[in-house]
């Protein structure tokens, strides 16, 4: 579990899903299944998918991994979706004694997993994929564009799975605990910063504050 102080809990749903949705590269976690190896982890685009009102985390893996192992027999996974971060200074205060700190907001997402060999199921999982990810480049690579041959060895390379999620943990650290006077500075100071972190983290404090 996610160490969740009451300030920092975010449960509302849909601003869960958007940051899965947002932050889709995540961070898969899940335990050796064979062997001492203990915890093992991967990056995986995921892509969310709703069925008959559940929530279905789906994504691949290279044959190679050993992670693969832990497909049909790890138990619990966790994929951690991480959002924007960034340091905050106490010199941004309106008042001290105070102590630097760390904003970020973060989603957990807890599950069981199913491992999927199917050819087509992959073909379907790598097109959508693409799609979406391809959607924002002036010109775009397209699976159905590729020599037959080459679709059929990258398909044999990878392992499928989806995770169906049983939980989702949202931990929105963004100065709910400092004083009203206090966030307006941060979020000057953190978008008076060039790095896109910085802006992310001011955004969502933005939208946190009263209108």
């Amino acid at each position: 579990m996610v160490y969740l102080p009451p300030h920092f809990t975010e449960t509302r749903e849909d601003v869960l899903l958007a940051h899965v949705e947002r932050y889709d590269f995540a961070l898969l976690v899940t335990q050796g299944a064979k062997g001492p190896g203990g915890l093992i982890a991967s990056q995986v685009p995921f892509l969310v998918e709703r069925r008959d009102g559940k929530l279905f985390l789906l994504g691949h893996l290279a044959r190679p991994n050993p992670q693969c192992a832990d497909l049909a027999a790890c138990g619990e996974a966790l994929a951690v979706f991480h959002g924007p971060h960034a340091y905050i200074s106490p010199s941004w205060y309106q008042a001290g004694p105070a102590v630097p700190t760390w904003n970020y907001a973060s989603v957990h997402a807890y599950g069981t997993m199913q491992a999927i060999n199917d050819k087509d199921w992959l073909a379907d999982l790598l097109r959508r994929l693409s799609e979406r990810h391809e959607a924002r480049e002036p010109v775009q690579w397209r699976m159905q564009d590729q020599p037959e041959t080459f679709l059929n060895g990258m398909l044999t390379g990878i392992v499928g799975f989806e995770v169906a999620v049983s939980r989702l943990e949202g931990k929105f650290k963004l100065s709910q605990n400092r004083p009203a006077g206090d966030r307006p500075r941060i979020i000057a100071a953190l978008d008076a910063r060039d790095d896109a972190d910085s802006h992310g983290v001011a955004r969502l404090m933005r939208d946190r504050e009263p209108r």
